[in-house]
């Protein structure tokens, strides 16, 4: 995005991109040539608009201009598989007729027109693309973010703290798969649906967890990712109201989200959830996200993402750390690991326990994940043992464990609160 657009173009390109993107690929089924139509027609656009003024259907501007560019591709393509073909009826060898090696390209220029009103609909089919099961998880990721989110390659790769060129060649890879795979651009039929929407909702989730909590780094938050979850959140919920999980995962970002401001201090150093000053907190969200996790749990059956919002709309209607239902939340965990073989949920009901029938229970449930290979390197699980065995007054083997999790994290916020947890006892033992 050009620096010259102001604030509201800016944001009004970023919606619009999947939605152009996808009219275009629908079109042309070319991913990798819709994408770079698309990034043209936004740079005339970053050119056009701060001079000219926003156009009265800014979504059929952009959606024009790069169907131009793509016809202009295909006319280019057409005639390059054309001088090859005379090339090799030269060289005596045995080729097709011209016209037929690029029907192909050439159907393309009749397909349905590129102003077409699908919008929304479009972002949700772009969503399922990126999101195939096909796809790793790394690669389903950065693609999200570059063709639905909108985020430049540069972006994605410093979020993740990778090369921009490593980033640009897993995007690429992503491209690619989708490409060979045949996925057509469309919505996927009722019986595909359940699978490619938990890998949506699954993808969404961890890019949300990554804004929130950086995983690397010298920030706690990364405000654009966990924004950007939100934002792709919320659309897949415009079009999908009635789905309970679709509406769990929005409500728990919201709840979770709403914390945000009060999770730092002045310096960027982490301040864990009791100690946080919760007139901080945004209460709008919490009101949209309770709203939304009550409404979700009257239909009827309930998932994994709409117990976590539950769990955190406890967290969030408590006006003081001490107000805290833990045994509701004890429950609500293990409900939670009942339905998800996920160690990090049995670690989480630890605390729960721990809170509701003292620390050295909770310590007891922490000897069971010793063992979790999945868990193994984690620094959560030496943080949680760090803090249940301070809560049961041994100091020493918390400055031990928090000074194991510290040295495991890759995270300097949290890695310098963890330290400071471990200093700070140190004193107290003296």
């Amino acid at each position: 995005m050009a620096r010259s657009l102001d604030a509201r173009a800016e944001h009004l390109l970023r919606e619009l991109a999947p939605q152009v993107l996808g009219a275009v690929i629908r079109r042309f089924r070319d991913f990798a040539a819709s994408e770079d139509a698309v990034q043209e027609a936004f740079i005339a656009a970053a050119a056009q608009w701060p001079r000219d003024g926003l156009p009265d259907n800014p979504r059929g501007w952009l959606i024009q201009v790069a169907s131009r560019r793509m016809t202009d591709h295909v006319r280019s393509e057409l005639a390059r598989r054309r001088r090859e073909a005379v090339v090799a009826e030269e060289a005596e060898l045995s080729v097709d007729a011209p016209d037929s090696a690029g029907s192909d390209i050439a159907s393309s220029l009749g397909a349905p027109g590129a102003t077409d009103p699908v919008g929304e609909d479009d972002t949700l089919v772009l969503l399922f693309m990126c999101c195939h099961p096909a796809l790793t998880q790394a690669s389903a990721i950065a693609l999200t973010l570059r063709a639905v989110g909108g985020l430049t390659t540069a972006e994605i790769a410093s979020a993740f703290l990778v090369p921009e060129a490593t980033m640009a060649q897993r995007i690429s890879r992503a491209k690619q798969s989708i490409r060979s795979s045949g996925v057509p651009f469309s919505l996927p039929t009722p019986e595909e649906r359940a699978q490619r929407l938990a890998s949506v909702l699954h993808v969404l989730y961890l890019i949300f967890n990554e804004g929130y909590t950086s995983s690397a780094g010298p920030n706690l938050h990364r405000n654009e990712l966990s924004s950007e979850a939100i934002r792709l959140t919320r659309a897949v919920h415009r079009l999908l109201p009635h789905d309970g999980e679709v509406g769990g995962l929005l409500a728990l970002m919201l709840l979770t989200d709403a914390r945000r401001a009060a999770r730092t201090g002045p310096d960027g150093e982490l301040i864990p959830l009791a100690k946080q000053d919760r007139s901080l907190w945004d209460r709008a969200a919490i009101a949209e996200g309770v709203a939304l996790i009550s409404a979700t749990l009257s239909q009827g059956s309930v998932g994994a993402y709409q117990l976590q919002a539950a769990i955190a709309a406890v967290h969030d209607e408590a006006a003081r750390a001490e107000d805290t239902d833990w045994p509701q939340i004890l429950a609500l965990y293990g409900l939670l690991e009942r339905m998800s073989d996920n160690p990090m949920v049995t670690l989480n009901r630890a605390i729960a326990v721990a809170m509701v029938h003292g620390p050295s229970a909770g310590l007891e449930i922490l000897v069971g994940l010793d063992g979790d290979a999945r868990l193994a390197g984690n620094h959560r699980l030496d943080a949680v043992r760090a803090h249940l065995l301070e809560l049961s007054g041994n100091y020493r083997g918390a400055i031990e464990h928090y000074r194991s999790a510290a040295s495991r994290t890759a995270s300097i916020p949290e890695r310098n609160y963890l330290m400071t947890q471990a200093a700070r006892l140190g004193e107290t033992a003296l």
